[in-house]
């Protein structure tokens, strides 16, 4: 029997956030929308509390709450990359935010009410629980895109965004009730069980349809094909803060929870979800490379260069064993801090106060801003998969361990990502060549917030050959998560 104790204990770092977030919004409610500067910085230090939380929990696979909620390695792993990534995304956020007069307090308490419900996703343990923290991040994420209430986009992207996620949550509930339905029980380990005792039962194709709208209802998340059709327009609508958050945290969550979903809970259905996985991993790739081609706004190519990446690591999730699970987490660690740094070069382009995101406007960026230009030079490199930067490796782990796993379809996906790597490269490279060749007579504004200028070179110092050091420690620990998920399954 689990005890209070140990259940309050596991529960820890959710704890601490959803008291955090309390904290925050009381401060808020007393100071008013000049304590947007103080609050963030409060919220990097509630992450990091949490984040020692996480670190003391035990490395053992242990659940509480009846089930509901479950901690391991894996959990701990992606626990840890969210935190640092909403961390990064509440500081960056202040200067844009006060320039713009748009300096709400709530803007770092909506973060972290988001990343309680990230928190959650990667320990779901029961349908329910994955269906109720989705939805705690989700319905926080919808007020953020349309913080801006005074701009047109930021509205738009908001309600764009409210609409399709309500309609991939009716489709993520309607797949759990099928679930609960056939198989008589939501929790993960009761449906691995019905499904290793019932495998050639015809319950067993209720459940795979109910699985299908499972998935579906988490790709939409992802951004994964064709499931992808709110994200160019939240991501340019956004404010570009919230859009850096949108990009990365979310991202890393949503696929946490769907390698929690397909293994702890459909392991048994490996063969039949590993075909859906190949074929939204080849849509996606095929359109965040050619779609991109003709964009001209710098986020809404971001955009779809985030739908690319999501493509390449379904590779690892529907090879489906330690090495390519390993390879995924520590895809969504390279990209999570490739994205990040992407975004900040974003908030720093900037001409008369006002945001450049026309990328014809980046012309004479090298001359004026060589630091700068240099910066997203190596990101979008990086991006591309350019040997020696972190992208490259990334992606060599991803496709290593398709062509290892063998099989013709496997093989013909790596090719195929690596054929979509290169036609990717076009679009990286438009950019490149206007910031270093392309000349304007219009300056651009000298970066003036220290933080986003230190948080750009750390990031930017990770992404280049110089993160190799930290390649070593990441691979290590993306393993013991993997086998941490794998062996559960």
């Amino acid at each position: 029997m689990e005890s209070f104790g140990q259940n309050i204990f596991l529960v820890h770092p959710e704890i601490t956030l959803a008291v955090g977030a309390m904290l925050l919004l009381m401060i808020g409610v007393f100071r008013g929308d000049g304590a947007l500067k103080l609050l963030s910085w409060i919220a990097v230090a509630v992450y990091g509390v949490a984040a020692v939380f996480v670190t003391i929990l035990p490395a053992d696979r242990l659940t509480a709450f009846n089930d509901l909620f479950v901690t391991d390695g894996t959990a701990r792993f992606l626990k840890l990359v969210i935190y640092t990534a909403s961390a990064i995304s509440s500081v960056i956020a202040i200067a844009y935010l006060q320039r713009r007069n748009i300096n709400r307090f709530e803007y770092p308490i909506l973060i972290m009410l988001a990343t309680t419900g990230m928190s959650m996703m990667v320990s779901a343990n029961d349908l329910i629980t994955l269906y109720v923290s989705l939805e705690l991040q989700s319905l926080a994420l919808y007020v953020l895109a349309s913080i801006h209430r005074d701009n047109a986009k930021s509205t738009e992207a908001g309600l764009k965004y409210f609409v399709l996620g309500a309609l991939s949550s009716g489709l993520l509930l309607y797949g759990c009730s099928l679930v609960y339905g056939f198989a008589g029980t939501t929790n993960f380990e009761g449906l691995r069980t019905v499904l290793h005792a019932t495998l050639e039962q015809p319950p067993v194709i209720g459940v795979l349809f109910g699985m299908i709208f499972v998935i579906v209802g988490i790709a939409f998340k992802i951004s994964a094909v064709p499931f992808h059709m709110w994200t160019p327009d939240v991501y340019e609508g956004s404010p570009t803060p919230v859009t850096a958050f949108l990009a990365s945290a979310p991202k890393v969550a949503a696929m946490g929870l769907m390698l929690r979903v397909l293994f702890d809970a459909f392991g048994g259905l490996s063969e039949q979800w590993r075909q859906i996985i190949m074929i939204l991993s080849a849509l996606s790739m095929g359109l965040g490379a050619v779609a991109a081609l003709g964009q001209t706004d710098i986020k809404r190519l971001l955009a779809y260069s985030s739908i690319g990446h999501i493509g390449y690591a379904l590779i690892g999730v529907a090879v489906g064993n330690h090495e390519s699970i390993s390879a995924v987490l520590i895809y969504l660690v390279i990209y999570m801090f490739t994205t990040l740094a992407s975004f900040l070069c974003v908030l720093a382009m900037q001409r008369n106060g006002d945001q450049i995101e026309d990328m014809s406007e980046l012309g004479g960026l090298a001359v004026r801003q060589p630091k700068l230009a240099l910066a997203f030079t190596l990101i979008l490199f990086s991006l591309a998969g350019v040997p020696p930067l972190m992208g490259f490796w990334a992606k060599f782990y991803i496709f290593k361990s398709a062509i290892e796993f063998g099989g013709l379809p496997m093989t013909l996906l790596a090719v195929w990502g690596v054929l979509t790597s290169v036609i990717a490269t076009a679009y990286y490279l438009r950019i490149i060549k206007i910031m270093w060749f392309d000349k304007s007579s219009q300056d651009f504004d000298k970066p003036d917030y220290l933080v986003n200028d230190v948080l750009l070179t750390a990031t930017t110092l990770f992404v280049s050959p110089l993160g190799w050091i930290f390649l070593g420690p990441l691979q290590a620990a993306a393993m013991l998560a993997a086998r941490a998920l794998i062996g559960s399954a």
